[in-house]
């Protein structure tokens, strides 16, 4: 597979396996202060088959948002590809928009907001304590996702204007994530990551190259 336009060759639900793979490698790492208070809960059940089988439907339950978001990815990754395709000369500004508007989405307050959320395990356990029921694990496990995708989707954007399988854009952005929700400056870090991406945005349409994901390369 490579960083190049498109859906790399796959259909939706090839995609959205590959997708799930991927944001499981690149979220999961930032999820150390949610999982390791809500897993204290879990940890005090006495049989590890239901320890497991609820730790899994808590991760399989936040991997669930980032599927819902994998629809809407794939959809962004087909379109980048008609673009590289039928439209190189409008490509580069297409993508120096949508990374502005990344850029932008980092400075505003709904980021803040869903950054909160993401850095402030405690008031999390505070709303889903009242969760019951079978599948509470998978609620919950949704419910933080629903608040990752709102965090992140600007940085997932990106991931895509520069081609999805872009494995060094990949580990720049999960390092960004994970610094974002981890560090203690992270709310400032995440403005400045803002800030870097208008910057970049500017530059592109000067040098369409930086995209990969909305250009054709020759083998294709």
């Amino acid at each position: 597979m490579s960083a190049g336009p498109g859906t790399m060759g796959l259909g939706l639900l090839r995609f959205l396996a590959v997708w799930t793979l991927m944001m499981a490698a690149m979220m999961l790492p930032a999820l150390a202060p949610f999982t390791s208070t809500y897993l204290r809960s879990i940890r005090a059940v006495r049989s590890s088959r239901v320890r497991t089988a609820r730790t899994a439907a808590l991760i399989g339950g936040y991997l669930l948002a980032w599927v819902g978001f994998g629809v809407l990815a794939f959809a962004a990754a087909a379109l980048s590809a008609l673009l590289a395709g039928n439209a190189a000369d409008l490509a580069p500004w297409v993508g120096a928009g949508a990374l502005a508007a990344a850029g932008v989405y980092q400075l505003t307050p709904i980021k803040d907001f869903c950054l909160r959320h993401c850095r402030s395990p405690v008031a999390f356990l505070l709303h889903v304590s009242g969760f019951k029921g079978r599948l509470r694990d998978v609620r919950v496990g949704m419910y933080h996702g629903v608040y990752c995708v709102g965090c992140c989707w600007g940085l997932m954007v990106v991931l895509i204007a520069v081609g999805v399988m872009n494995l060094a854009w990949m580990a720049a952005i999960t390092v960004v994530i994970f610094l974002e929700k981890t560090w203690k400056h992270g709310p400032a870090f995440s403005r400045i990551t803002g800030a870097s991406l208008i910057v970049f945005a500017l530059f592109v349409p000067a040098h369409p190259e930086l995209l990969p994901g909305l250009q054709m390369t020759a083998g294709m």
